[in-house]
């Protein structure tokens, strides 16, 4: 077999690095990205065959990282690596298509592992996430339409965004878009949510794993 392409993604750079210098001695690491949207951008232009990606990342969270490369690279496997071990984090990372998920306190024992058996068409998942939330994951993906909300790739952008504690006028900015269209948008998401303030729709998003607030 082949030396794998693999592409990295976290935004912090201490665990970057050691991720980066893990595999390297092993594997052909093609990049290292440290938010989101450049994860994406590079996955585009070095067409990997794994990605391992951190779930919270600024500008794009890890799992519309995930969906948006799977949209042009179907065949790119990803691996998650995170400190939680939160069934919902667990569960929307395997609805973005993650065929592992290891904690971040273990991903030195149990990384290289998760590479090989990826490539092999196989799945890993940490011990440390709990027996409950394992013998949980092949049941999650049937269920996943009737529990969460909604949300469109851009209102998900910016409820990350405004998670992250970014001013209309920053998000309008960042995005290409009006102000206008960015206070609309924050509307629509107070009504879909149910909520009544920045910190209900934070609080959401971090539930949902959208969030690179407390990764």
């Amino acid at each position: 077999m082949t030396q794998a392409r693999i592409l990295l993604g976290d935004d912090h750079a201490l665990i970057l690095d050691g991720i980066r210098r893990l595999l390297e001695n092993y594997f052909e690491v093609v990049g290292c990205a440290d938010n989101g949207q450049k994860l994406v951008d590079d996955a585009l232009r070095l067409r990997p065959e794994i990605v391992v990606l951190d779930i919270g990342m600024p500008l794009l969270n890890g799992i519309d990282a995930a969906c948006a490369i799977r949209k042009i690279l179907p065949a790119t496997k990803f691996i998650f690596i995170s400190m939680h071990a939160n069934a919902i984090y667990v569960r929307k990372a395997i609805e973005a298509g993650a065929s592992a998920y290891i904690l971040k306190s273990a991903a030195s024992e149990e990384l290289l592992k998760a590479v090989e058996i990826v490539r092999k068409g196989g799945t890993s998942f940490s011990p440390g996430l709990g027996q409950d939330v394992i013998d949980n994951i092949g049941m999650w993906p049937a269920k996943t339409s009737q529990l969460i909300v909604e949300l469109t790739s851009r209102q998900r952008e910016i409820l990350q965004l405004i998670s992250e504690g970014k001013q209309n006028k920053e998000i309008a900015s960042l995005l290409n878009l009006s102000v206008k269209t960015i206070e609309f948008h924050r509307s629509r998401l107070m009504t879909k949510v149910g909520s009544h303030s920045v910190a209900e729709l934070t609080r959401f998003a971090i539930r949902e794993g959208l969030t690179s607030s407390t990764d």
